[in-house]
Formats: structure tokens, sequence, C-alpha cells
């Protein structure tokens, strides 16, 4: 005891000294100018999935150099620590190695001890099919400025800076950053322009034109992977678009776009990130020719106004280093939702009852998704609640978007619409160099329908948890939920396919194929004279429409055996809601309904 004892009271004295002597720490970096990074991405480095990245600047004082990395990449609201990525970390200064250890998990320190010019270098892996992140490919890389470009800790985010691109001949780069040519010299004003502009880097399609007198880009990779007429669908559809977009805000704030398109088998889905004048894709090549890809390419692009320029308080300006949460994430990304679908309208891509059905769609995922208040959902994305709330904003906030657009237009009688809130939001914020508040949206909202209160729609549909008035409203426009049903035959089996063929991942209870004897990790062959393929359950159903009672043969492999099984065909009751347009419509809701279809107010 008297050891330990000893022991004890030596080490709170070796702490307290050590305590005592240790320098407070360094809060703000020295101040740096002239700054310029470079990457290198050839077939040397893509071998090991690798960016080679250096940050080269002047030093005017003695004080540590603390360089950051970002903690995530606006737009993808989620903390990525792209620290984590970085290796092989070196410091020099006047061509001299310098000491440096991390101040924090993103935070390097540098001695500069004098030095007048410091160049950092490190590794940073590329390996992640994310478009918030890097990835790679032996021909090909993208990345995000978020990602690889350090900025001095503490100190304003207002410094020029320049990015060289290092690559192999024949290869070639894209992004939105003015500059290029055969230097491969690009530069920003700003870092918030320099960490806002991804890259492609390799062998890629690219071509451009214009479009409303701005030059836009298309960039897709693999090279070819997106072409023929699939290509000139998706630039018809981007001459379409783009117009309707620059008149509800009565400017187009960019002078180039750049869409950069990633098409991989890896790929599980279809996602995109916006960016102040490009936006990055990562999809399964199942999109392509799909209705999908011109609706997510809409969204991204409407996001060069809302969002990028036009956006909420919370999130102006950007910080890089923690999460900045937001309620307003239903206007953001639900509203940019809605756009997506009424510029295509508007723009021709789509006609009037591919609208209602979208806006259908997205009242079906709202009602099978539990009851969460709007402004929740946009503040539970950051932390991803697992029963899904945490993205319902997106469809919930586009149905919200759909109601408003009504509800205004009714009460103008269709002189005003939710383009006159989104045009005075954005004048009022982005062109006075601020974010937006929720009083100054709802406040917006009462000024377009000339001092009309929406009080209780916020607070019971938006703030609340209500569900929408939906008869109410879309009466207004002359629209009504139709509800049909129908009896047919159904086998009760939910399926996946791989490489195998059609597989049984679930069977329901008191189904025709679970009395039959169907169990999940079957791979069906066929049902009746049905072939399983793609599409079979509805040729099933039209096939026996009428074959109540009989018995049809399922044949299936299970455990490498081939069997046939006989399976009873049951009927059931499928209800199916869809929206119609109301030819009782009275005059006025007549002039709402084409002022929606149309995108025209008055009479």
């Amino acid at each position: 005891m008297r050891f330990s004892l000893l022991s004890a009271l030596l080490l709170v004295v070796v702490r307290t000294g050590i305590a005592q002597r240790t320098e407070p720490r360094p809060d703000v970096s020295a101040v740096v100018s002239d700054v310029a990074y470079s990457v290198e991405f050839t077939r040397a480095t893509a071998v090991q999935r690798t960016l080679k990245v250096s940050m080269t600047m002047s030093v005017k004082s003695r004080e540590p150099l603390l360089l950051s990395l970002p903690a995530w990449t606006p737009g993808a609201y989620e903390l990525s620590y792209f620290a984590r990525h970085v290796s092989a970390f070196e410091a020099q200064g006047d061509g001299k190695a310098l000491t440096w250890d991390k101040l924090d998990y993103d935070t390097w320190r540098v001695q500069a001890n004098g030095a007048k010019q410091v160049v950092v270098r490190f590794d940073y892996r590329a390996d992640s099919l994310d478009n918030a992140m890097a990835w790679s490919k032996p021909d090909f890389a993208f990345f995000n400025g978020t990602n690889l470009f350090l900025a001095p800790e503490g100190r304003p985010a207002l410094f020029p800076a320049k990015v060289t691109i290092r690559t192999d001949e024949g290869w070639k780069v894209a992004t939105g950053m003015n500059g290029g040519g055969a230097s491969r010299e690009y530069t920003a004003p700003d870092y918030h322009d320099l960490v806002d502009m991804p890259f492609f880097v390799g062998a890629f399609d690219l071509d451009s034109a214009q479009v409303q007198g701005r030059w836009m880009r298309l960039a897709t990779y693999p090279a070819e992977r997106f072409a023929g007429d699939d290509r000139k669908t998706l630039w018809d559809q981007l001459t379409r678009m783009v117009p309707p977009m620059s008149n509800v805000f009565g400017e187009t704030p960019f002078d180039t776009y750049t869409n950069l398109l990633v098409f991989d088998d890896a790929s599980e889905g279809a996602s995109a990130l916006e960016h102040g004048n490009s936006h990055v894709g990562v999809y399964s090549p199942f999109i392509i020719g799909n209705p999908f890809l011109p609706s997510i390419t809409a969204h991204e692009i409407f996001h060069a106004w809302n969002v990028k320029r036009m956006r909420p308080a919370e999130m102006w300006p950007y910080r890089y280093d923690r999460a900045q949460p937001t309620p307003l994430l239903w206007v953001s990304e639900g509203i940019t939702d809605y756009y997506a679908d009424v510029v295509q309208l508007r723009g021709g891509i789509i006609d009037s009852t591919e609208f209602l059905a979208l806006v259908q769609g997205k009242m079906e995922e709202v009602a099978a998704a539990p009851a969460v208040a709007l402004e929740d959902a946009s503040l539970s994305t950051w932390i991803h609640p697992p029963d899904g709330t945490g993205y319902i904003y997106y469809p919930k906030g586009s149905t919200a978007g759909f109601l408003l657009d009504v509800m205004i237009r009714d009460a103008t009688d269709n002189a005003a619409s939710l383009d006159d809130v989104m045009r005075d939001v954005y004048r009022s914020s982005y062109k006075q160099g601020k974010g937006f508040t929720t009083q100054e949206w709802w406040a917006a909202v009462s000024r377009a329908t000339k001092g009309n209160s929406f009080a209780d729609f916020n607070a019971n549909h938006i703030d609340g948890r209500e569900p929408f008035p939906y008869e109410r409203v879309l009466a207004l426009a002359g629209i009504r939920q139709r509800v049909d049903s129908t009896r047919e035959p159904r086998i009760g089996v939910f399926t996946s396919q791989d490489s195998s063929g059609v597989v049984v991942t679930a069977v329901d209870s008191g189904s025709s194929a679970q009395l039959a004897g169907v169990k999940p990790g079957d791979v069906l062959v066929s049902i009746g004279d049905v072939p399983v393929t793609e599409g079979f359950g509805e040729r099933f159903r039209a096939r026996h429409s009428r074959s109540e009672g009989q018995t049809v043969q399922v044949r299936l492999k299970r455990d490498g055996r081939e069997l046939s099984l006989p399976m009873r065909v049951q009927m059931a009751v499928r209800t199916e809601q869809r929206l119609t347009w109301d030819r009782a419509a009275s005059p006025k809701a007549l002039r709402v309904r084409r002022g929606l279809l149309t995108g025209r107010t008055g009479s």
C-alpha cells in the first residue's frame, strides 16, 4: 500500500509538471498564400487505386501550419471524415523535411520553422463508389475537392487556389472549374468553389452543346457505355428541362454546367450529388433508357438554384468540419424533387398523365412510411434512423410542394404560384448573400397569396405529423383520387435475380406458392406455361385471369435437383389508387389545373 500510494503521488506530480510545461494548443493556422494543389492519377497509380496529392503554399510567419480536410461533402448529409483515406503524409519547407504531427483526426500540424514555401504531400485511397467520395478504376478516377484539398484551420475560406491535374497522355479531364487545356491547370476564386467542383480523370466520353445560351457538358464513364440513341435522348431532355428552371428564378446562375455520370455494374441503384455548376451521378446501367434518368438529372440541375445558392440559414456559409443540420431540407430536397417533375412536364418530357402518376407514387411512399414531421425528418437525416424516416423528406417534401403550389394558385385564382415563392426567397436570401429561415420561407408564401396565413398547414403538416389534406386540396385543382379493385391470380412469392436465375426470397403465408411447397432459396424455372424471366408475374396474371381453382405445375430447382410441384391457382383482390382529372371541376379549379400543367399564372 505504501508503494502504491507513493507511486500515485509521484504520478500526480509528473502529470502536473507535464501540464504546466505544455504550450497552449493553437486554434488558428499560420496565414498562407499562393496556394496550389496538384493531383496525380496515372495508369501506374491506378494499380494501387491511389491519388497522389500535394499542396504548395507561401508562409510568412513562424507559427505552425494547421491543415485540415473536410468531414463531409455538402449535399451528402453525413459525416464521412475524409482524412481516414490519407496515407504517406510528408512535409517540406524550402526543400527540407519539416516536422509534423496530428493535432486531431483530420488536422495535420506542420512546423514551418521560418520556411517561405511549404509543400505537403500524401496518398489518397480512391476506392469508394459513392458520389461524395473518390473512386478509381484502371483507366478512370473521380474525386471531390472535399476529399483532397487541405485548408488552413481557422482561417477564412476566401483564398484563391490553383489545381493542376497530372495524368497520362490521351486521358481526359472534366470539371466545372475554370481552366483546362494542355496545361490542365484550373483555378478557383475561393475554397468554397474549390471543393464544390468534382473531377473526372481518365478514359471517358465527353461532348458538349449550348443549352439556353450556356455551354453544357456530358461526361460519361465507361467510354461507349452511354452512347447512340440513349445519349441523344438525354441531350434532348437537357435542352427541354433547363429553360423552365431558369424561368422559375428569372436567371441562369452558371456559365457552364457539367454532367458527370458513371454507369457501373457494381452500383446497386442510382444516386447523384449536386454542385454549383455540375453534378456527379453513380448509376447501375439499368437506368439507361429508364425514365428515372431524366428525373434525377432534372433534380440535380435544379439544385444549382435551390441548395447551392438559395440555402437554409443553418448552412450559410458552409462549414466543412461539422454537421450543419437544418429543419428545411424538405424545401431544399423535397421541393426540388417536385420541380424535377414540374420542369419535365413544362418541357414536354412527360405528359399530364405521367405527372399525376409521379405525384401519386410519392403519395404512396409517404403513406407507407411511419408518420413523421417534415422538419424532424430533415434534421434526422444526419443520423440515419433505422425506420427510413431520415429520407422521407424527399417524397413527402415533394408532395408538400405540390399541395402548396395548388393552394397558392387557388388562393390567388391562379395569379401566383410556388414559382413566385421560390423566386422571392432566392432574391431575398442568396442575392443578399445569406441563407433563409423558416420564418422567411412562410413569409414569402404569405406574400405570394396577398397575406394569407399558412400557419395551420405548417403546424399540422410540416412541423406536425397529421396526414396531408389530399381530398380537399386535390379538388382545388380539379383532381380526384380514383380507387380501383381488381381480382386477379396471385402466386405469393418475392424474388430476386442472380446468376442462377430468379430466386425466391420469401413466400406469403397461405398463398398458392406456400400451399404448393415453394420455399425461400428455390430457383423458379416456369409456372404453368409461363417461363420465369423478368416480368413473369404480370404474364402469369394475364394468362390465368380465368383459371381460379385450376392446377398448374411449378418447375423449380432446389439443392441441385429439378422439381415439379402442383399449384392451385388462387385469386386475390388488389386495390389501386390513382389520380385522375375531374371532368366536373369548377372554372376556378380548371384555371388552377391549367396553371399547374403549363407553369403560367393569370386567367
